[in-house]
């Protein structure tokens, strides 16, 4: 998922798939240019004495979130020791000062800026909203939103309404990343997946937003909301339709999971009705994958209907399980109207090359083939080591 760097659409999967070498963000080198900045923004900062405490015997074993969390700290020495007006004041003179000199664009590393504020603004709310407004027009804060929802739970979803509004994207976007019910790599907020139905006002202030990259955020959002309610995002669906193309976009996105899942209300809406596409001569190419090697295969789809239909054509890989079970993971084709007997080969690949995020086990595997919802033929294929 690459999307917006400077808004930090990218920190959870950066996280995920090259933590080990992430951490080297946080340098010697990067730390002599920060220790620069705070010598212009933090009264009595002392440069030789933040790098001892940073460097010690213990730094080189931190991994990425331990080093961004322990910077934070650190930096705390030479801030005031209660948070207040004096840490938003040299707060916000870090950003400027960052802006105009050192870093003109925030990185991933910088998210130790709003853990501190997590960290040490948690009693100071009033603050820390300030804070966090101004922050995340430089660096994501929608991690440390999180805490403040768990703790002002009914204030915290108000300024986030409120910040839906903001003239600045990078805000309107924290109203709607950061309140999302199954933020990856984000504090869970329990009442958020209970009852999704209080984020409505902010969605639907930004369903519409000038910003793609607030748009896909709220599309994010319906589609961690469909999770666990799936009726409210249909019905949402239903609302927004033919609003525009862009609105129609962030339906469809949102939407994702339970296309995947074949979920008949989605389906339905989008008439994709699968009575009569017919799939045909399915064939794994490659009978027997080496890991590291692609399952190559291909299948016929043919519209036997009366009139054109939409038709939504994607594969499903029932992946060896450590404990012995298939478990499906679908992956997405096409989707486009077919004419009355129309009818397509399709060949696709599917890659088994070692990758961080799934560990692949030797044995029987099965694919399916997957139009409009409906599970139309199953094969299966043996991976090797």
């Amino acid at each position: 998922m690459v999307e917006d760097k400077r808004y930090g659409l990218t920190f959870a999967n950066q996280i995920s798939y090259m933590s080990s070498l992430l951490k080297d963000l946080y340098s010697p080198a990067f730390y002599d240019r920060l220790s620069n900045s705070f010598v212009h923004t933090i009264e009595g900062f002392d440069k030789r004495k933040f790098k001892r405490l940073l460097l010690n015997e213990d730094f080189e074993s931190m991994e990425l979130k331990e080093r961004m969390k322990f910077t934070a700290r650190c930096m705390h020495a030479f801030m005031p020791q209660t948070f207040g007006p004096a840490s938003i004041k040299t707060l916000f003179a870090i950003v400027d000062r960052w802006r105009k000199h050192e870093f003109p664009r925030g990185g991933l590393e910088h998210m130790f800026l709003p853990d501190y504020v997590e960290t040490f603004g948690l009693n100071n709310y009033d603050n820390s909203v300030r804070a966090l407004e101004y922050i995340t027009q430089y660096v994501s804060c929608e991690f440390a939103v999180r805490p403040f929802l768990l703790r002002y739970y009914q204030p915290m979803l108000a300024q986030m309404v409120r910040w839906s509004t903001h003239e600045s994207e990078a805000v309107r976007r924290l109203a709607s990343e950061g309140s999302r019910p199954r933020l990856p790599w984000a504090l869970r907020v329990p009442a958020l997946v209970e009852d999704p139905a209080v984020l409505l006002p902010i969605l639907e202030n930004l369903k519409n937003d000038p910003s793609e990259t607030v748009r896909r955020s709220v599309a994010n959002s319906l589609n961690d909301i469909a999770k666990d309610h799936p009726d409210l995002v249909i019905t949402l669906a239903r609302k927004w339709q033919g609003i525009n193309p862009q609105v129609d976009a962030v339906i469809k996105h949102g939407s994702r999971t339970l296309l995947k899942k074949g979920h008949t209300g989605i389906l339905a809406h989008y008439g994709l009705e699968s009575q009569h596409i017919e799939l045909t001569a399915l064939e794994v190419l490659t009978p027997v994958v080496k890991i590291g090697n692609s399952l190559r295969f291909r299948f016929n789809v043919i519209n036997n209907g009366k009139a054109a239909q939409p038709v939504r054509i994607e594969y499903g890989i029932y992946y060896l399980k450590a404990n012995g079970t298939l478990a499906r993971k679908v992956f997405k084709i096409s989707e486009r109207l077919f004419q009355q007997g129309e009818a397509v080969t399709v060949e696709r690949s599917q890659s088994f090359k070692l990758i961080t995020t799934r560990t692949f086990y030797p044995g029987a595997h099965q694919l399916s083939v997957i139009v409009n919802g409906a599970e139309k033929a199953i094969a299966g294929f043996t991976l090797r080591k």
